[in-house]
């Protein structure tokens, strides 16, 4: 199958039905969904099955965070393309599964196809833009300037996804995003907005954390002494 979709979810009753309409409501059916559940406590699991699709996959386990779950995700997946669309996040659109199809087979199978991200509040009110906006043309030095691209808003090919590092408690997925555009031959931009990102995640309330952990990981791939000019140049952005 082209796509698995992967939602990792904990505690989520408030925030995991608009996730799973989004996916539901998709007009292009060639991918699995993969559910995993940090053993809820509340009735997320009854929702997911209330909600679930032919080809959903649902596991309820116990992990060790956030991308622990993501990485017991990719090790079940079988879809070519991997797209993380947790709890509280959506698809904007019921064509934009078929919009990344025809990126990917238009475009000689790019590693990465990615497109624009807007926030929505816990009311699905749309809050506007991210202040980051994914540039046309993207390479994993283009990350040197913050998380140009939401990790929800983008198609990875499986084949060059390593492992999430989870040493790395808010911001793996800064990590990961760019070692995997490291990997890829060529990146594909949508024009468009392919991801509704929930603005009061774990990494909006944890906010000076995962900032920190985001200049660690910027010191190791693009050097601490133009990381830390950089930052002062953020700090007039």
């Amino acid at each position: 199958m082209l796509f698995s979709v992967i939602t990792v979810c904990y505690n989520a009753e408030n925030s995991i039905v608009p996730t799973l309409l989004s996916i539901a409501e998709q007009d292009f059916t060639d991918f699995e969904h993969l559910i995993m559940d940090g053993a809820s406590k509340d009735s997320t699991v009854e929702l997911c099955r209330q909600h679930s699709l032919p080809q959903t996959i649902l596991f309820s386990e116990p992990d060790q965070g956030i991308y622990d779950a993501m990485n017991k995700a990719m090790a079940c997946a079988k879809g070519d393309y991997l797209i993380f669309m947790n709890a509280g996040d959506a698809f904007p659109s019921p064509h934009t599964l078929t919009e990344y199809a025809t990126a990917i087979i238009g475009h000689n199978r790019p590693g990465i196809v990615y497109g624009q991200t807007t926030l929505v509040d816990k009311n699905r009110l749309h809050i506007g833009p991210r202040h980051l906006t994914a540039p046309e043309h993207l390479t994993w030095r283009s990350f040197a300037n913050g998380m140009l691209v939401c990790h929800q808003a983008m198609a990875v090919k499986r084949s060059i996804a390593d492992s999430y590092d989870t040493q790395y408690r808010l911001s793996a997925d800064f990590d990961w995003v760019i070692r995997c555009l490291k990997r890829s031959p060529h990146n594909h931009y949508t024009g468009s907005v392919t991801a509704l990102y929930l603005n009061e995640g774990a990494t909006t309330s944890n906010h000076r954390r995962s900032l920190m952990e985001r200049f660690r990981i910027m010191c190791h791939y693009y050097g601490t002494l133009p990381t830390i000019l950089r930052h002062i140049k953020f700090l007039f952005r």
